[in-house]
């Protein structure tokens, strides 16, 4: 399909794609020389970044690590950003960056738009940022989502991802009836513990939720990514156990698509999750109002029960969270009767802070000004340009690295940690996979580094997120730093 007010103009081979990750993870690693790492730490970071460097050094005597962001978490040290304008960022010593961080995923329109500055400033003029009572926004924002996304008929603002998500689960309990939770392997859906499972690397459980006891997990399960037959087996083993009451989802693929899954099986998950009585949960908190005004579940034709958003509500503002979905969902979140005059359960769901009236009122007009100005699409020409460039500078080069991207979400992968799993089946295969993974996320460290030292910030060296404040002319000069560095790439000595 064409763009027509969506990010992507042909969506990826999702098969073709994931047989160049298989082939990745089979080859040596490459990444940045060391030679040229330890000239970008001492004669950029050492020598450019002094403040940066000092304020660090300062806040890890109060703050865990120096920063209150696992974004935020850099080789060498974190990087003090002091000002956000369209598609740069700036930071504490005076340096400038392209940003393809894009505060991991929702400012769509680049950081700090004017004509959403602007409506907030006024609210602050006037109301203030929060009072704990109605404010006509919360309205406003609600039904502008309503009218966007066809499945969400009520909306409910929440805090963060992470709320959103525990509240789903709640939600389809009680709709259901029934007690387990299917997520996607590799996905994130936020850190509450009974989602805290399977992340990041697919089969691996709880491994990665150091912290959560395992008896938390017992109603919790991961299906393999872009497997319908795996699935239907976890579905068809929870029908003896309590049935499944969700099924949730990343629509482009665990972490925001970096093993990115196909058309069909997106509209098969949600074929099996009704046939076995689960709810279908989205998680658009990255790819809604990305991929489109009616985000991912727009592009692909389906009808999710319940929808996950995030930051992007809040046009990046605090209060950035939310759940969405069908009339007779949402009804356990109010009090009432049912068509019949039942009483309907009603879940608990709180959050002091959400639904503030500086929240609604920048995610309204933050939603306004996407429509408006059509930047989903616009957004996702850079995305595809970037892409286009990135593939030509690896041929150039003959680099192994895999780039690919489902409109303006890009993925320059020089390592592949994302794409192992775990089998417990051979579990003497487990120690390996742990080792080769830590090894390839220390060289994705390194890689965005050297972006970083070149101009660039990236989401762990490996993500990129474009918006509509990019032009034609800055992807071009982008492509040209990440050519300084690709140049300087080769097969990694272990010895």
């Amino acid at each position: 399909m064409a763009y027509n007010g969506f990010a992507i103009d042909n969506y990826l081979d999702a098969e073709k794609v994931t047989k160049q990750l298989d082939e990745l993870i089979q080859k040596p690693v490459y990444s940045i020389r060391k030679a040229f790492l330890d000239d970008y730490v001492e004669n950029y970071f050492n020598k450019k970044c002094i403040e940066s460097r000092a304020m660090i050094e300062e806040a890890r005597e109060i703050i865990p690590g120096g920063v209150q962001h696992n974004l935020a978490f850099n080789y060498p040290f974190p990087i003090v950003i002091t000002k956000a304008e369209g598609a740069r960022l700036y930071d504490a010593d005076g340096n400038w960056y392209y940003d393809l961080l894009q505060a991991g995923g929702p400012t769509i329109l680049g950081s700090n738009p004017d004509s959403v500055r602007e409506q907030v400033i006024e609210l602050l003029n006037t109301c203030g940022p929060s009072t704990g009572l109605f404010h006509e926004y919360e309205y406003k924002l609600a039904k502008k989502i309503s009218e966007m996304v066809p499945s969400v008929d009520m909306f409910r603002m929440l805090g963060s991802g992470t709320e959103a998500c525990m509240c789903a689960a709640r939600i389809a309990r009680l709709k259901t009836g029934k007690k387990n939770i299917l997520k996607m392997g590799g996905a994130y859906h936020g850190w509450s513990d009974q989602l805290a499972y399977g992340m990041r690397v697919p089969g691996t459980k709880g491994m990665m939720s150091k912290g959560v006891p395992n008896f938390v997990f017992k109603h919790t399960d991961e299906f393999f990514p872009n497997d319908l037959d795996d699935l239907e087996r976890k579905l068809r083993k929870n029908k003896m156990y309590g049935g499944t009451a969700a099924v949730y989802i990343e629509p482009m693929g665990p972490e925001s698509g970096t093993r990115p899954v196909s058309r069909e099986f997106i509209q098969g998950a949600e074929r099996l999750a009704h046939q076995y009585g689960a709810l279908l949960i989205f998680d658009e908190v990255v790819t809604g109002f990305r991929i489109g005004p009616s985000g991912a579940q727009g592009y692909f034709g389906v009808d999710p029960d319940l929808t996950i958003f995030g930051k992007i509500i809040a046009g990046g503002y605090p209060g950035a969270g939310g759940v969405g979905g069908h009339k007779d969902c949402m009804a356990h979140l109010g009090a009432g009767l049912d068509s019949s005059g039942k009483k309907i359960p009603k879940a608990m769901c709180g959050g002091t802070m959400a639904a503030t009236p500086i929240s609604c009122v920048a995610g309204y007009y933050t939603l306004c000004e996407i429509e408006r100005t059509n930047a989903c699409e616009a957004a996702g020409r850079m995305g595809d340009r970037l892409t286009e460039g990135l593939q030509e500078i690896i041929r150039k080069y003959e680099l192994p690295f895999v780039a690919f991207n489902q409109g303006s979400i890009c993925h320059l992968d020089n390592a592949g940690t994302m794409h192992f799993s775990v089998d417990w089946k051979k579990p003497w295969k487990i120690p390996n996979i742990l080792k080769e993974t830590g090894i390839r996320q220390k060289e994705m460290e390194h890689m965005g580094a050297a972006y970083m030292a070149e101009g660039i910030v990236t989401l762990a060296g490996s993500r990129l997120y474009t918006s509509a404040a990019y032009t034609e002319e800055m992807i071009d000069d982008v492509l040209s730093r990440f050519d300084r560095v690709l140049s300087k790439c080769g097969p990694l000595d272990l010895s």
